[in-house]
């Protein structure tokens, strides 16, 4: 991203206009033109700029009429006037409007260029100085190592959380399974009891070799497929504490 300042300068006299502009643009900065306050805040719509230049009196907005409105869409925007009045009776209106400098016409040599330097440079040690304030600096440094001791927590905990994984859920799988044969078991015919019709014992037989085959399955699902879960499982947590840790010590 480019550093150089932009400046937008607006003054409807393109000969004054243009000689400004060959001044900014021999310091160095980028320099856009417009040739009414219209123009200027279409412009100032559209991009970024650091400071804006107008002259006082145009047709249609004047440049205190720019400032006024600048204020509203862009605090702390600087602006500079030109003109060749007397500017006392614009001070107090031009100061609530964020106007920084009046310079009076005929202008010396370097004197458009020494402004424009010594107000981009205000305007850049205010925004150096931002975020160095004591607030947000020490709400950096507490969140710093509390992120720090949070991954390494994760990190030792992984294991444990994949272990679980792998140990328990065999576990689980198989008592159920158990528990589901001996249910078969327990529905089926007793001896004591008297014989049923024919019909109805053979549906009950399906039902139960029905219900061994399903518990069969499930306690086979949950031997075979929790512990591949619980190792994926393992693996995730790893990677992801590995990887918090090694932005931690990157940052630090």
């Amino acid at each position: 991203m480019s550093n150089t300042r932009r400046i937008l300068l607006v003054d409807e006299d393109p000969a004054a206009r243009k000689n400004m502009e060959q001044v900014l643009t021999g310091e160095g900065y980028a320099v856009v033109t417009a040739s009414s306050g219209e123009d200027a805040l279409w412009e100032l719509d559209r991009a970024r700029y650091d400071a804006v230049i107008t002259d006082l009196t145009m047709r249609g907005m004047s440049g205190l009429e720019v400032a006024e409105e600048l204020h509203v869409r862009r605090p702390g925007l600087p602006v500079i006037i030109v003109t060749s009045q007397d500017s006392s009776d614009h001070q107090e209106r031009a100061a609530a409007a964020g106007v920084v400098e009046f310079l009076h016409e005929p202008l010396a040599p370097g004197q458009l260029a020494d402004t424009a330097r010594r107000v981009l440079q205000a305007t850049l040690s205010v925004a150096v100085l931002q975020p160095q304030e004591p607030a947000s600096g020490a709400a950096v440094a507490v969140a710093r190592p509390a992120s720090k001791l949070r991954n390494i927590m994760l990190f030792f905990l992984a294991p444990f959380v994949g272990l679980f994984y792998v140990l328990i859920f065999p576990a689980v799988g198989l008592v159920m399974l158990a528990s589901l044969l001996l249910n078969a078991e327990a529905q089926q015919p007793e001896e004591a009891k008297p014989l049923r019709p024919a019909e109805k014992a053979e549906s009950r037989i399906l039902k139960t070799a029905a219900m061994m085959l399903v518990a069969g399955l499930i306690g086979i699902s949950y031997a075979i497929v929790a512990p591949v879960l619980g190792i994926g499982v393992l693996l995730w947590f790893s990677f992801q504490a590995w990887g918090k840790l090694g932005a931690s010590a990157l940052r630090a």
